[in-house]
């Protein structure tokens, strides 16, 4: 989507939050009507219009610098993310005064067409009681407390999520060998130092044999990475670390003054891999060997239904055995459903990250849901379709809203095992 279109669907946004901000304001009127302080009634009636109000301006007023090459700071995403609380928040608010009003209206029409011959004339809506205002502050707490929680906390709460696989034509060699993925760093988010070093420490902690980073490792320019460095170069395994390229590390997001411009920026991320101590994968191989025996891990450059796609899956394949065990480092799922999985060179495993899970969502024993499923057929986890796996990480940053909540920042191990016949 043309970043016009961003816009336009923002003023859109923006325009219904503005209604929703008069509906609220006369919700709160009706809430503190009864209080004696009338300073304290415009503090809380007047003062919430002037921070829901002002972030929607402001946000506004600032769009175009998300265009530049600074692109969306910190400072950017919290105030998108206040936004996102506040509207949330508002529509949980509104729809509990609507109902309440949708049975005032209801009761006035009945109230109407039942009232004696000769009956003074009355209000034909009954006016809204204060207990429909204190229910719906009561349910739009929820959204509210969910939502800092997920900017102030959730967005740092590191999960570790592992999984054993099993194959037949396994090298005995890899038997127990071990992989840890981290992907979607999106260092430009970050706010953080320390918490980011947690989910670090979180990556270290595991002694994996392999090392494994799969796309985005910035929002848009390659500087983003630079103080984050000395961090994410402490990630080291035995067998070595080994990345790729996601669709945000293109540059496609901002403007650039000029296309040099823009393809320097690639030049220099690409540098970036070799600081951190990462052999970047573009559309190639390497032969991991262990006690004389070999698998063969595969790195694609970005391939993504609706977004950038020139990886090229069958230029990395070249010079591999087509009995190797094979390990394909992928960004974007949607290259696996429609591309990796129908391929006739079989590829055992591919991982891939780019989802995030949406940040939001709810994964417990008896339910799975985000709203990034109604556009992602494979969204997070594992996913096996005639023992061609699919790992799609949750991602290790967050982009555009600061937080995440239910779906946490993820760091995945996977362990190969050989089946036994």
């Amino acid at each position: 989507m043309h970043r016009g279109g961003f816009f336009t669907i923002f003023l859109i946004i923006a325009a219904i939050s503005l209604l929703l901000d008069w509906y609220v304001f006369s919700g709160l009127k009706t809430f503190t009507k009864d209080w004696q302080s009338i300073k304290l009634r415009y503090l809380v009636t007047l003062g919430y219009l002037f921070i829901s109000v002002g972030v929607t301006l402001i946000l506004l007023l600032d769009f175009k610098t998300f265009q530049t090459a600074n692109g969306m700071t910190p400072l950017h995403e919290w105030l998108l993310s206040i936004f996102l609380t506040l509207l949330f928040t508002k529509l949980f608010f509104v729809l509990v005064l609507f109902l309440g009003d949708i049975g005032r209206f209801f009761y006035g029409i009945g109230n109407y067409f039942v009232k004696p011959q000769g009956a003074s004339a009355k209000s034909f809506f009954p006016a809204r009681r204060k207990f429909i205002s204190e229910v719906a502050l009561l349910v739009a707490a929820v959204p509210l407390t969910s939502f800092f929680y997920a900017m102030l906390k959730g967005k740092y709460n590191y999960k570790l999520h592992k999984q054993t696989l099993y194959f037949d034509d396994l090298p005995e060699a890899f038997d127990g060998f071990t992989i840890t993925q981290i992907s979607d760093i999106h260092s430009g988010s970050f706010d953080n130092t320390e918490a980011v070093q947690q989910g670090i420490d979180l990556a270290k902690a595991q002694k994996s044999d392999l090392f494994v980073f799969t796309g985005d490792l910035v929002n848009n320019a390659e500087w983003e990475i630079k103080p984050y460095i000395g961090h994410f170069s402490q990630l080291r395994a035995p067998y070595g670390q080994f990345s790729i390229l996601g669709n945000h590390d293109y540059g496609d997001y901002i403007h650039w003054d000029s296309e040099a411009e823009k393809a320097a920026n690639l030049v220099k991320l690409k540098e970036r891999h070799k600081e951190l101590g990462y052999r970047l994968l573009l559309d190639e191989n390497v032969e991991i060997e262990k006690n004389g025996q070999k698998l063969s891990l595969i790195g694609v450059q970005n391939w993504g239904r609706g977004f950038i796609q020139i990886g090229d899956l069958d230029k990395a394949l070249k010079g591999v055995d087509k009995d190797a065990f094979k390990i394909l480092l992928s960004h974007d799922p949607t290259h696996w459903e429609e591309k990796v999985r129908y391929h006739p060179t079989t590829i055992h495993l591919t991982l891939a990250g780019h989802t995030h899970g949406a940040q939001f969502g709810v994964e417990t024993a008896g339910l799975r849901w985000s709203p990034v499923q109604y556009r992602y057929l494979d969204w997070a986890g594992l996913i096996n379709e005639k023992n061609r796996y699919l790992y799609v990480n949750r991602g290790f940053g967050f982009l555009a809203f600061s937080g995440r909540l239910g779906i946490w920042p993820e760091v995945t191990v996977i362990t190969l095992k050989k089946k036994l016949v």
